[in-house]
């Protein structure tokens, strides 16, 4: 059986219209209801509205990404057991709706990260880059969060001051953006509103974060069970603690972690080669033939590191992740089980005609039509060796 071909969208303002979807060669469209704000419940008439739109276009809603976990949930508040309630109405409303899979993350305050959106690639295409050069800049220049020069080397602090001399007030304002960018089309984060975010996780450490991880799934897993929801997890983009935050799902050992809060095939991962790709120290084979049948979804792209960590997102083909060996390993896992796994190709370059369009960083529409086509050509020539075999 081979993985479901599944496509990100974010809904009706995305550059990148159903009918490309169709046509880049998806059957499945990831997406969420980005209108509805942290932590309220979606109400099941918003979601049978959208998944109405979708399957006019002849495409069917396969995977919400994301049900975002509130702040007050990750930084263990007072608020936190109401938004844990909101959470799941919504993962029964979306049940009711027959929709089977949900991704989330965990990351406190920033989603993914990144220090540039549009990184030369020698063939002229764009890719997103992170740097901890520029980080340092932001955090301890721009951000001037209290005790951030603890968090670099000498070598990274030195290289940092000197950027933010040569840099511009507009490419200093420029690099804020970026950083803080989020997800398209919700609402961007400010300095100002980052440093406020900030201070609520004062004293939540590593520990601190995983048992509040762990005290949600332990809420919200027998939920999505008895609903016949699979939960996945996203890991953290970068993998690394950033802004003086802790990160829980970053390697082995926080996956064990998180798999073992509640055993329960509802309570699976997603796997994100990108992301677990970023950590050096990360076997991506080894991980998945661990977790196996607790991976609920699957993110392929590639990335390509250096020796201070930096990395850009390479070809999907490309780069320091092995994609044969990843996806063998995946379609292994995707044999022990009844239903498809869906994957999609995670980002793209900004490439050919997309180079004059607006677009969402990493979710331009030829770069990911370009890696769908390789990940799929991959996938039925594995498929065909492991037949044969």
């Amino acid at each position: 059986m081979e993985l479901l071909q599944t496509w990100r969208w974010f809904g009706p303002q995305d550059p990148v219209s159903l009918q490309d979807v169709r046509q880049a060669g998806a059957t499945g469209i990831v997406t969420a209801l980005h209108h509805i704000p942290h932590g309220d419940v979606w109400p099941e008439n918003e979601i049978r509205r959208r998944q109405e739109e979708i399957s006019v276009a002849g495409l069917s809603w396969e995977v919400v990404e994301s049900v975002t976990v509130h702040e007050s949930i990750k930084a263990g508040t007072e608020e936190c057991q109401y938004y844990i309630e909101n959470y799941k109405y919504t993962l029964r409303n979306l049940a009711a709706c027959g929709i089977k899979t949900v991704t989330y993350n965990f990351m406190p305050v920033n989603d993914w990260t990144r220090t540039s959106l549009d990184y030369l690639m020698p063939d002229g295409s764009r890719a997103l880059y992170f740097n901890w050069y520029d980080l340092a800049v932001f955090d301890v220049l721009i951000l001037k969060r209290e005790g951030a020069v603890k968090a670099y080397s000498k070598e990274i602090l030195t290289e940092a001051e000197k950027r933010f001399t040569n840099y511009t007030q507009d490419e200093l304002d420029h690099l804020a953006g970026v950083i803080m960018f989020g997800i398209p089309g919700e609402k961007k984060q400010t300095v100002e509103g980052m440093r406020t975010e900030l201070q609520k996780y004062e004293g939540i450490d590593h520990s601190t974060l995983r048992e509040n991880l762990s005290f949600f799934l332990k809420q919200v897993v027998p939920v999505a069970e008895e609903a016949g929801i699979r939960l996945a997890i996203h890991p953290d983009d970068p993998p690394f603690a950033m802004l003086g935050l802790p990160r829980v799902v970053t390697n082995a050992e926080d996956l064990d972690f998180i798999l073992d809060a509640v055993d329960s095939p509802a309570n699976g991962l997603c796997f994100c080669t990108g992301s677990l790709g970023a950590n050096p120290e990360n076997n991506l084979v080894q991980m998945i033939k661990k977790a196996g049948t607790r991976i609920n979804f699957v993110h392929l792209r590639n990335v390509k590191k250096d020796v201070t960590g930096n990395f850009f997102e390479d070809d999907h083909l490309g780069g320091d992740v092995d994609m044969y060996a990843v996806m063998k390993a995946v379609l292994e896992v995707q044999q022990q089980v009844p239903y498809q796994i869906p994957f999609r190709p995670d980002h793209g370059h900004q490439m050919m005609d997309d180079l004059n369009k607006i677009t969402n960083p990493g979710y331009s529409a030829i770069g990911r039509m370009r890696g769908l086509a390789e990940l799929r050509g991959l996938q039925l020539g594995i498929l065909r060796s492991m037949k044969q075999g």
